[in-house]
């Protein structure tokens, strides 16, 4: 297992190419379910686990690894299903979300594929808003063909941490907030948490929040407000995306934006739970202007308040010409 993700790191490359790779993985034997590869530190065997009275039932215990204390989920009970029983060939896939390290308890981890965010698609309406998924997508695997359900990992986490949107004192500016008031910002998210929690940050400050699931309906939107004739970088304050999404990825989004002369200008702020190291050199090959990891509202506050200065900034200097 540890041979099958050393090679992570050569691997980056697939990001910007609208691709991804996902680590397949069972919870029951029928199903297959699936997170991005970067979000993975490494898979190992169950070590033995350390109860933690009063902590969250799914949090089945602590476990030591190379003297890290990781909190283990038992992800089969987070996402409602009956909690999982530890055999030999259980597997534990640490991960790190939104600078945390967690491990998530599975049955056992099968394999790696390569695929294109084209392929993986948003999850049916059908299934409700309450679903622990992010997308689906369907593979040829083992000779015969499965779809493989890929976790809203954002959703497990928020209702074991429970974030907290309230800023700290003195994040906000006082003076920022008439100028705010009404003023529009677009998001894009596949997972509804993580909008959510954006969302509700914002929604304090006054501001108006636009939301869309993936990367090509954020990309449709800003045809066509641009084919209405509107100028995007005045309509809205920026575009805050998420870097994994389906059909189109944050970071081919932000090339389509950039290549397309009436949006080029718009100001764009990746917010992401990939590591940070990643994703600042992504952020400068692909030409985001700020990246954020989830979820930390203060800093996200002060990365709106910075664009709204800079942007009354260049306004007066147009209008004193």
């Amino acid at each position: 297992m540890t041979q099958m993700l050393a090679s992570v790191d050569q691997r980056t490359k697939l990001v910007g190419e609208n691709r991804l790779e996902l680590l397949l993985f069972r919870i029951s034997v029928t199903q297959l379910f699936a997170i991005n590869v970067f979000k993975v530190k490494e898979v190992v065997r169950v070590p033995p686990l350390t109860a933690m009275p009063g902590s969250h039932p799914s949090i089945i215990g602590v476990a030591n690894l190379r003297g890290l204390a990781i909190p283990v989920i038992d992800l089969r009970k987070a996402i409602g299903f009956r909690p999982s029983a530890v055999y030999e060939q259980s597997n534990l896939i640490i991960t790190e979300y939104n600078r945390s390290v967690q491990g998530f308890l599975v049955d056992k981890v099968e394999h790696i594929v390569n695929l294109t965010w084209s392929d993986i698609l948003p999850p049916p309406k059908t299934v409700g808003p309450n679903n622990y998924l992010t997308a689906i997508t369907r593979i040829e695997y083992q000779d015969k063909q499965e779809l493989v359900s890929i976790i809203d990992v954002e959703k497990v986490l928020a209702e074991i941490i429970q974030y907290d949107i309230k800023l700290s004192d003195g994040v906000l500016d006082e003076q920022l907030l008439p100028l705010m008031q009404g003023r529009k910002v677009l998001i894009a998210d596949d997972s509804a948490t993580a909008r959510r929690q954006v969302r509700e940050t914002l929604e304090q400050l006054g501001l108006e929040v636009i939301e869309v699931s993936d990367g090509l309906m954020a990309l449709n939107q800003l045809q066509q407000w641009c084919d209405s004739g509107i100028n995007v970088s005045e309509h809205i304050i920026m575009l805050i995306t998420d870097a994994e999404m389906p059909e189109m990825d944050g970071y081919k989004l932000t090339h389509e934006i950039r290549k397309d002369k009436r949006m080029s200008d718009l100001y764009i702020t990746l917010n992401t739970s990939l590591s940070g190291s990643f994703n600042n050199a992504m952020v400068e090959k692909v030409g985001c202007d700020r990246f954020i990891s989830k979820f930390q509202p203060d800093l996200l506050v002060e990365v709106v308040q910075d664009r709204l200065r800079q942007s009354e900034a260049l306004l007066t200097q147009s209008l004193n010409r």
